[in-house]
């Protein structure tokens, strides 16, 4: 028994001394672990810290496409029913305006480095194309003004429902998103329609432009305050809300959108900032303010609430 007793303690010794260096070798190495991570490893840790909160949108852009409708085209901003490209908001050359490409380029570069896709007339569902010309570019930045043509109808019933709306844009994001993945968006909301009623319907000139059929669906029969006409006014300006909605809601899942928060519809144009030839697009003026709204957005570090 002896024996055995000796036997087992020459065994339990044997396995001490034989654990003791694996465990003065993890001691050590966990000590160099714990150095690393002061020294070296802090670096590292700081390196990931700032990976994870490192901002995905880049507030200077080096390039600059445009895609929309008329308002982009600077439509009616310098002669009656023409457009004006140079002094659309987006990437016009205007030194009144200032368009957004000029804020973030400079002239001279602006004029190289950035591209106007927008046309006047189009609708959300001629979007898709437009984003494509714009993706062939590969530009920075993507500027997104659509929508007004949707509710500007021959009549209210005519509008572009809702859901069609919503799969247009989609189908606009994964069109852009399929050719320039890291190409950031910009996207306007749709103006206040009923407030540049509200606005133009002053002005007698504008008011016979008017009837040429810029956007019936509002602005026809002007001065009718009929209960029949206040709702029609008041379905188009619903669905304004809507399309609104929907710029919002599908820019919020890409990480390179960027909504303006409903800036453009909440801006308050006056006289000052319309067309003289047809009281309802934007003048020179218009234009300018509708560029430092966009630059202010822009190249804010946070998006817009």
């Amino acid at each position: 028994m002896q024996n055995r007793f000796a036997n087992h303690r020459s065994r339990t010794v044997v396995a001490v001394l034989t654990v003791l260096p694996v465990i003065a070798g993890a001691a050590l190495t966990g000590c160099d672990a714990g150095q690393d991570a002061t020294t070296k490893g802090a670096p590292a840790a700081k390196h990931r810290s700032s990976a994870v909160r490192a901002p995905v949108w880049d507030r200077s852009p080096e390039s600059v496409a445009a895609v929309g409708d008329s308002i982009t085209r600077g439509f009616d901003a310098c002669s009656v029913l023409t457009d004006c490209p140079e002094v659309s908001w987006a990437t016009g050359t205007d030194s009144e305006v200032r368009s957004l490409a000029v804020r973030l380029l400079g002239t001279s570069r602006a004029a190289a480095h950035s591209w106007n896709h927008a046309e006047t007339g189009a609708r959300i569902a001629q979007l898709p194309e437009q984003m494509a010309l714009a993706a062939e570019q590969k530009p920075d930045l993507v500027t997104v003004m659509i929508g007004a043509n949707d509710a500007c109808r021959d009549s209210a019933e005519m509008m572009t429902p809702v859901a069609d709306f919503r799969a247009s844009f989609q189908a606009s994001m994964r069109q852009l998103r399929s050719k320039a993945p890291r190409t950031q968006v910009y996207v306007s909301s749709v103006p206040d329609l009923k407030r540049l009623w509200s606005t133009g319907r002053g002005n007698a000139l504008g008011k016979q432009i008017w009837k040429l059929g810029i956007c019936r669906s509002m602005l026809g029969e002007a001065d009718d305050m009929s209960a029949a006409a206040v709702a029609r006014r008041a379905s188009v300006q619903e669905r304004v809300v809507d399309y609104n909605k929907v710029l919002r809601d599908v820019c919020a899942k890409d990480l390179r959108c960027r909504y303006d928060g409903g800036a453009v519809f909440g801006y308050r144009f006056t006289g000052k900032q319309l067309s003289q030839w047809d009281w309802f697009h934007p003048g020179r003026n218009g234009q300018a303010r509708l560029a430092e709204i966009a630059y202010r957005n822009v190249t804010a570090r946070k998006p817009p609430a």
